[in-house]
C-alpha cells in the first residue's frame, strides 16, 4: 500500500504500476459488472471490471478483478472496501501460465478439506491437493510461522490468510530492530493450516515480496 500510495503522483505508469492498479475480489455470484463497478467507484476512476465466469455453463464464479488508473486508487479499495470483499492485489497477467484465481480456486475440492464449518460453501470451492502432495514429510499442526522481508500490515495479513476456512487467529509481530515481518497464524483444523502452507508458502504479497510459511509446534498430536 505504502509503495502505491507513494505512486500515486503524476500520470507515468511503468510496468510495476500495472502490477499495482488491479484488485481482486470475491463477490455475490449474482454481481453484474456494472454492479462491481459501482461498488468500487468511490475509491477512484475505474479502467474496467470483470467478473469471472465458468467457460462451460457462462455462470459467474463470485469472483472478479478491477482496475484502477492509479495503483493509490487500488490501495484506497483494498483499505477501505468491505471485509466481504476480500480484496486483495491481483497477479500480473503475464507473471504464470496459470491465472490467479485458479490458483486459489478450482471446480472441485477434494472431500475431507471440505468439512462441515466451511464459509465459501456459496463460494467458489478451493483447489485440491494432489494425493502426492498430501504426503506430508515434515511434523504438522494449526498453527504457522509468516516471515517476510517487509513489514505485515495485520488487517491485509489477516485477510490474505482468511481465504482458507478455518483462521481463528493473526498474530503480527515486529522487530524493533529489523523492518521484517513475522506473524504466528493458527488454524481451527490441522487441513487448513497445511493447505495454507502449500498455497501460501513462496506466495508473492505483495508482488516482489516472498512470504515463508513454515509450521510451528502448537503441543498436539500431529498424527492426527
Amino acid at each position: 500500500v505504502f509503495i502505491a500510495q507513494s505512486r500515486a503522483s503524476g500520470s507515468h505508469r511503468d510496468v510495476e504500476d500495472e502490477e499495482l492498479t488491479r484488485i481482486f475480489v470475491m463477490i455475490p455470484k449474482t454481481y453484474t459488472e456494472e454492479d462491481l463497478r459501482e461498488k468500487f467507484k468511490m475509491y477512484g476512476d475505474i479502467e474496467y471490471c470483470s467478473i469471472i465466469k465458468n467457460k462451460t455453463t457462462g455462470e459467474s464464479k463470485g469472483l472478479g478483478y478491477v482496475r484502477y488508473l492509479k495503483p493509490s486508487q487500488a490501495a484506497l479499495a483494498i483499505e477501505e472496501c468491505d471485509r466481504s470483499y476480500r480484496a486483495i492485489l491481483a497477479e500480473p497477467k503475464n507473471k504464470s501460465s496459470e491465472s490467479f484465481e485458479h490458483d486459489y480456486y478450482c471446480n472441485t475440492m477434494r472431500p475431507e478439506l471440505r468439512g462441515n464449518t466451511l464459509p465459501f460453501c456459496m463460494q467458489p470451492e478451493f483447489c485440491g491437493f494432489e494425493k502426492a502432495e498430501t504426503r506430508i514429510q515434515e511434523p504438522v499442526s494449526k498453527r504457522l510461522s509468516v516471515v517476510s522481508r517487509l513489514p505485515f500490515i495485520q488487517e491485509q495479513l489477516f485477510a490474505l490468510f482468511d481465504l482458507v476456512p478455518g483462521l481463528e487467529y493473526c498474530d503480527v509481530q515486529r522487530d524493533p530492530h529489523t523492518n521484517s515481518g513475522y506473524a504466528v497464524i493458527q488454524y481451527s483444523t490441522v487441513a487448513s493450516a497445511i493447505y495454507a502452507k502449500y498455497k501460501l508458502h513462496g506466495f508473492e504479497y505483495p508482488p516482489g515480496n516472498r512470504l515463508t510459511v513454515i509450521f510451528l509446534e502448537d503441543g498436539n498430536d500431529s498424527s492426527e
